[in-house]
């Protein structure tokens, strides 16, 4: 059994415990997915610093340019990069998958009031603390935020590739295609939502996937160190997002009794 096998192996409880999560069950209308998209468009955000942290620690992107010692890491990264920050939306125009989340957030009516705030303050000089803490959003998103940078600001190259590749353990609800396909069957009044749904399963499954753990497996080597910090720190990101979940559950829950 290869490194990265016996790190998946022990991060299966956690993988488990995400994917029988209750919030699931709530996802049942429109309602439902503007709720979650608007606190979880704080983790599509944060996944991008994630990139591009492990942009920074393995490819050279200060002047004067001098080669990396693994130029197969570089390679990997930029394959990433290349995608996630400058892909081809359903118009056919270049986006990265953050903005065209956000462009999902708008046509299905979801509340970007706060991540539009967060990214002004953002551009303004705020610092990531700073820019949070003036925010009404629910405490658990600012600390799966905080621990996101944690990570980043260690500067240890293979946490942050830990975070990226096993802390976002990302499940995409087979159910969110399912309402939208109900509540919109010619795929017109929320078709942005429906792409980026369909092209992150596709680059997730097909190129993402395998590129991130190819890259763990480079950083790591036979490192016992390296390996216990990866699975120390996917377990931490992967708990924490658990407890998002668990607060985007407990929203969905509230904003339905106060319909009721």
């Amino acid at each position: 059994m290869s490194q990265v096998e016996l790190m998946e192996a022990q991060l299966l409880p956690f993988r488990e415990k995400l994917q029988n999560h209750k919030l699931y069950q709530q996802l049942n209308g429109v309602k439902d997915i503007q709720t979650f998209m608007s606190m979880h468009v704080f983790a599509v955000w944060d996944f991008m610093s994630l990139l591009k942290a492990l942009q920074n620690e393995l490819t050279n992107t200060s002047i004067p340019w001098t080669p990396r010692p693994k130029a197969s890491l570089s390679r990997f990264i930029n394959e990433i990069v290349h995608a996630e920050e400058s892909d081809i939306n359903e118009k056919g125009e270049a986006k990265s998958h953050f903005e065209m989340y956000l462009d999902a957030m708008r046509q299905i009516g979801a509340d970007d009031s706060q991540m539009k705030n967060f990214i002004v303050n953002l551009e303004l000089g705020s610092s990531v603390q700073e820019a949070l803490e003036s925010l009404e959003i629910d405490n658990t998103v600012k600390d799966f935020v905080k621990f996101t940078f944690e990570v980043i600001d260690s500067g240890k190259g293979h946490c942050i590739a830990a975070a990226f590749t096993f802390g976002r353990e990302d499940v995409i609800p087979d159910m969110f295609i399912e309402i939208l396909k109900k509540a919109d069957a010619d795929n017109i009044q929320y078709n942005k939502l429906r792409y980026y749904l369909d092209r992150h399963i596709e680059l997730d499954g097909d190129e993402h996937g395998p590129l991130s753990l190819k890259m763990i497996e480079v950083m790591c080597g036979d490192d016992s160190v390296k390996c216990q910090e990866v699975i120390d720190i996917s377990k931490q990101a992967l708990n924490q997002r658990i407890l998002l979940w668990d607060a985007i559950e407990r929203s969905i829950l509230k904003s339905k009794k106060v319909l009721f």
